[in-house]
Order: structure tokens, then C-alpha cells, then sequence
């Protein structure tokens, strides 16, 4: 497989110069879209339609940032597509908009001489930030979807957050369910996303593991005596 090949130099600045503003924007968008969901029967209807026009206004922001980048790279649409899949899903699904505020951390972090994590402790600390809001997005929606339907059994947020948390810890208890298909279609995202974090966690934790023991047998091998054990 070849390498993708290098951003134009006006693509790069662009996407660099939007960082903080999508940051921020993503913030923007899930504040609005949790507001609307828990306090939509304690807010006046003025207000609700002022969290939605802030989060399609939030939206709009990502659009433009879309656009922009698919015409600063100077491929074809289709091209652009399959070689930003992910930026596109994102911008299908802007729930997923916020994970991708994990990374501005370190992004800023690079170009800062502050101490960096390990790679094993990066890879920790995105699973676990990529997990909290992936979990915090598929409760809302969930509980928007499920808490009005009939027979459903996640009535109240607090529902739907265990649910969330059983399902990625790929537990599932089975004490609440989803019973519409947007709920189980959520539910086969949080399914594939817990399994993909945990695997990524375990994996990088016990390649530490094996890393800190394989230098410590090479340590105590160098101070031990040669031709005999240390306590000969």
C-alpha cells in the first residue's frame, strides 16, 4: 500500500489554524445537543430552539472546515472521500466530532518542549478520553430514542449510562436493552467501539508489562556473577 501523499502546504496551515476553533465547536455541539435532551421538559421552548440553532450552527462550522480542506487538497471529491473516511463519517455522525478533540493535545503538546506520555501511556489516555465521550454521546442519544418508547426499559439518563458503561466493557448484563432501532443501532457502535478500546488498552498494557519484566531480567542478569547464581 502507498504512503498518502503529502498535504498542500495551504491545507496544512488551515488545518492547524481550525484546531481550537473545531475544539471549541465540538464542545459547542454536544453541550447544546446534551441540553436539549435532559432539560428539554424544564427549559422554555425559546430555549431549546436556541441550543439547536447553536448546534447546527456548531455543525455548520464543521461543513465549512470539510469543504474548505477538500478544495485546498486539489483532489477529486471521491478521492478526497476515501482518503478522509473518517473525517466523513465525523461529519455524517458529528457526535463523533468531540474523540477527535483528543488529539489536539497532542498536537499542541508536540510543538510545546513539555514532557510527552510513553506510547503505552498515549495509547491509555485516548482510549480512556475516546471512551468517556463516546460513552456520554451514545447515552444521550439512546436516551432521547428509547426513554418514550413503548416497552422500552432505559427510562431515565441514568438508565441509559449504565447501559453505556455495561456495553463498553462488553459486560452486558442485560438488565436494560434497546428496543428501537436507532437504540440498537447505537448499540452494534458501542459494541464495536468497546471491543476496538479494550483491545487497544490490553494490548498496550501488556506489551508494558512484558517491556518492564524483559528489562528487569536483563538488569539482574548483568549483576549477576558469571559462572554461577548470585548466591553461590
Amino acid at each position: 500500500m502507498s504512503a498518502r501523499p503529502p498535504k498542500p502546504p495551504l491545507q496544512e496551515r488551515w488545518e492547524q489554524r481550525m484546531e481550537v476553533p473545531l475544539a471549541v465547536a465540538s464542545l459547542v455541539y454536544l453541550a447544546g445537543y446534551a441540553v436539549r435532551i435532559l432539560a428539554d421538559s424544564h427549559l422554555p421552548e425559546g430555549w431549546l430552539d436556541l441550543c439547536l440553532a447553536v448546534t447546527l450552527a456548531a455543525w455548520a462550522v464543521f461543513g465549512v472546515d470539510y469543504l474548505v480542506r477538500l478544495r485546498l487538497s486539489g483532489q477529486g471529491a471521491l478521492r478526497f472521500v476515501r482518503t478522509h473516511l473518517l473525517d466523513t463519517v465525523v461529519l455524517a455522525l458529528p457526535l463523533l466530532r468531540p474523540v477527535r478533540m483528543v488529539n489536539l493535545y497532542y498536537r499542541l503538546q508536540g510543538r510545546s518542549n513539555a514532557p510527552r506520555f510513553s506510547l503505552y501511556g498515549r495509547v491509555m489516555v485516548y482510549a480512556g478520553l475516546s471512551a468517556s465521550l463516546l460513552g456520554f454521546a451514545g447515552a444521550l442519544t439512546v436516551y432521547r430514542y428509547e426513554r418514550d418508547a413503548p416497552g422500552a426499559s432505559i427510562l431515565t439518563f441514568g438508565d441509559s449510562v449504565w447501559w453505556t458503561c455495561a456495553t463498553l466493557a462488553t459486560v452486558g448484563y442485560g438488565d436494560v436493552v434497546p428496543v428501537t432501532p436507532m437504540g440498537r443501532l447505537v448499540a452494534v457502535g458501542m459494541m464495536a467501539c468497546g471491543l476496538a478500546l479494550l483491545g487497544a488498552v490490553t494490548g498496550s498494557f501488556s506489551s508494558w508489562l512484558i517491556q518492564v519484566f524483559t528489562r528487569e531480567d536483563e538488569e539482574e542478569g548483568g549483576k549477576r556473577p558469571p559462572g554461577g547464581s548470585p548466591g553461590a
